[in-house]
């Protein structure tokens, strides 16, 4: 049997290596010409749909190829605002606030943020 010491001290390497660390973020926030926004990993601006319900993606098919799905690994985590929702396909698709997250085919550079506005359904994610 440890003794309370041996435990505390357990806990603590696996805290101080990050063993025990919440899940990250799956997009950061950045300044656009739009103000701020969610951007994934590469810089690249998200953006919501007005047509998709809480936790639900209505972008399937060539809205897809348009609009691609910010996608989640299938045992990804969701810390707090963020919620994974799972795609008609199957596949998994990060949502904040229950919208889901899309990347604009024509947006070729981070920052940019060309698809906001598009058909008047297409939006800046912001946080």
């Amino acid at each position: 049997m440890k003794s309370s010491f041996h435990q505390a001290l357990a806990a603590g390497i696996l805290v101080a290596t990050g063993a025990v660390a919440q899940a990250a973020a799956p997009a950061q926030v950045a300044d656009t010409s739009k103000g701020k926004a969610l951007v994934d990993a590469k810089g690249m601006t998200l953006y919501i749909f007005d047509r998709d319900a809480a936790g639900k993606s209505n972008c399937n098919g060539q809205c897809a190829q348009n609009w691609p799905p910010l996608m989640a690994a299938a045992n990804a985590t969701a810390p707090g605002d963020w919620s994974v929702i799972t795609r008609d396909d199957g596949s998994k698709q990060w949502a904040y606030k229950g919208k889901p997250l899309y990347l604009w085919v024509k947006d070729t550079k981070p920052g940019e943020v060309t698809g906001d506005g598009v058909n008047n359904v297409w939006h800046v994610a912001k946080p």
